[in-house]
Parts: C-alpha cells; sequence; structure tokens
C-alpha cells in the first residue's frame, strides 16, 4: 500500500476529493464511471473495495485503485459510498465505525436501509447521505434521488449533487419519496425494456427485420423522453399533439386503452413500491 502521508486530507475542490467504494457491484460501477467521464474526479483518487477480484479488475481498468480491505477505504477517503448487499451492511458498518471521522461523508447506495439505521450504527456525528440510482447512470442517464441525515448540510447536499448530476438527473427529496422512486425508477427501467420489446416484435409481425426494428424503438422511447424533459410539457399534452384526427395514432391507442395500459402500469409502480417497503422492515 501507499503511505498515508501520500493521501492528504483534503479540501472540497474536485481534484482534491479522494473517493472511497465499499462494494463495487454493478451500481456503484455506473456511478463510478459518470463520475470519470466527466472528469469530476481523476481515477487515481478513488479507491475500491470488495471481497473477491471478481468485479475489481473492472475498476483496474478505469484506473481506479482496488484493496480487499473496507477500512483502508474509509482511511484513504473523505466522501465514501457504502453499495454493499443489504444484508451485509451492518457487518461491515460495525467493522469501518471506529475509521469513521467527522471529516468523512457517508453516503449509501443500500435499497431499504434507512438513514435512521444508517445514524444509529455509525459515530453519532457522522454526516450520512443516501441515495438510491438507477441502472442507466452507467451510460449517464439516470434517475438518482437522495435525502440527508441529520448531520448532512447543505454543502454535503450540494457537493453531492454536483457530482452525481453527471451520471443524470439528480433529485434531494424527503426520504419517504425512496422507494416510490425504487418502484417508478429504479425497477422502471424493465418495464421500459418490456414495451421496447413489445414495440419492435409489432414491427416484426408486419414484416420488419427485428435488429432494425430494436433500433428504431429504442430511439423512440429516447426521442419521447427528450421532448419530454426538453419541452416540461405534460406527457398527455404531448400526447395528443400526435394524434391526428382520424390517422393512425389514435387508432393505436385505442387497442392500448382497451389492453388497460395505464392502470397496468400504475399497478406495477405500486407493486413495486410496495415490495422496496417490505424489505426495508425486514
Amino acid at each position: 500500500g501507499v503511505a498515508l502521508g501520500a493521501w492528504p486530507h483534503v479540501a472540497m475542490e474536485a481534484s482534491e476529493l479522494w473517493v472511497g467504494f465499499v462494494g463495487a457491484g454493478r451500481m456503484a460501477g455506473g456511478l463510478v464511471r459518470g463520475l470519470l467521464q466527466a472528469g469530476k474526479v481523476p481515477a487515481s483518487n478513488i479507491l475500491a473495495s470488495a471481497p473477491s477480484d471478481k468485479n475489481l479488475d473492472a475498476w483496474r481498468e478505469l484506473g481506479c485503485r482496488t484493496t480487499h480491505c473496507n477500512l483502508e477505504v474509509v482511511h484513504r477517503s473523505t466522501l465514501v459510498f457504502l453499495a454493499t448487499k443489504p444484508h451485509i451492511l451492518p457487518g461491515v458498518l460495525e467493522e469501518i465505525r471506529p475509521a469513521v471521522g467527522s471529516h468523512h461523508i457517508v453516503v449509501s447506495l443500500v435499497a431499504g436501509v434507512t438513514i435512521q439505521t444508517l445514524q444509529r450504527l455509525l459515530p453519532p456525528w457522522t454526516k450520512v447521505l443516501r441515495i438510491m440510482p438507477n441502472l442507466p447512470c452507467v451510460v449517464q442517464a439516470g434517475a438518482m434521488v437522495f435525502s440527508r441525515g441529520s448531520n448532512a448540510g447543505d454543502e454535503e447536499a450540494t457537493l453531492l449533487k454536483s457530482l452525481l448530476s453527471s451520471c443524470g438527473l439528480c433529485e434531494e427529496v424527503p426520504e419517504s419519496y425512496i422507494d416510490i422512486h425504487t418502484g417508478l425508477s429504479g425497477s422502471g427501467v424493465a418495464y421500459v425494456y418490456l414495451f421496447a420489446e413489445a414495440l419492435a416484435e409489432g414491427a416484426v409481425k408486419m414484416g420488419m427485420p427485428g435488429a432494425l426494428a430494436s433500433r428504431i424503438a429504442a430511439q423512440t422511447l429516447l426521442g419521447a423522453a427528450k421532448m419530454l424533459l426538453e419541452t416540461g410539457e405534460h406527457p398527455a399534452k404531448l400526447r395528443g399533439d400526435v394524434c391526428t384526427p382520424g390517422g393512425t395514432t389514435i387508432y393505436a391507442l385505442h387497442q392500448l386503452e382497451k389492453g388497460a395500459l395505464r392502470a397496468t402500469v400504475m399497478d406495477a409502480v405500486e407493486a413495486a413500491t410496495n415490495r422496496a417497503c417490505d424489505m426495508a422492515k425486514d
């Protein structure tokens, strides 16, 4: 390892920010790619720990430092992301607790673990925030929400927001919205993939080759989403704009209404949100 003196503790400029990840799975990997591609933090300032080399190899290829020691991550970082599986987290917090100082900012990505639990298992002064990302963070089109614990102030929230805005949309919310975000956005990407697949299959049925149909379906979703974000219009308004009287779109929409698309999607968001709440209680 490098002598600790070589890792200065640290002003808050991003170039001087030392970032640690405890856990190096897919979600942590998505965030780190966003940070690196946006040039927010140099790879040499990032240290990740995981029990095996399986996940760490990808981090090394990105130029990040890696270790098997969680405590080393805490010692050498100012901003520490917790990205373990939920059932492992209490043991990890017990292990790192002695090393957590008042200069640390601890950000949990762990699903179902409340800020209250994090604050209980870490020293009482710890600056804790909780974030819920989603998979498109990997391509810098994520949707993330975060909430702050009682010791995290505007400075920490601003730092986190400026770092993570490189990974996509990033909004501060009350903690009660995090489970809803999981149902809407965390799981929601899967609903969209299902819809994209169905769109493409409809075109294949009508005679278009599958690969082409998939590309057009994906670009259609991207374009529709981009218009929603950039115009700020209500979806119903944009949908109305596409519907010419007696035209193709209204015929198609009638079929979607018969199939109860809206009610089914609302049920899906509700089911995923309730499941996220249940998992938090376990």
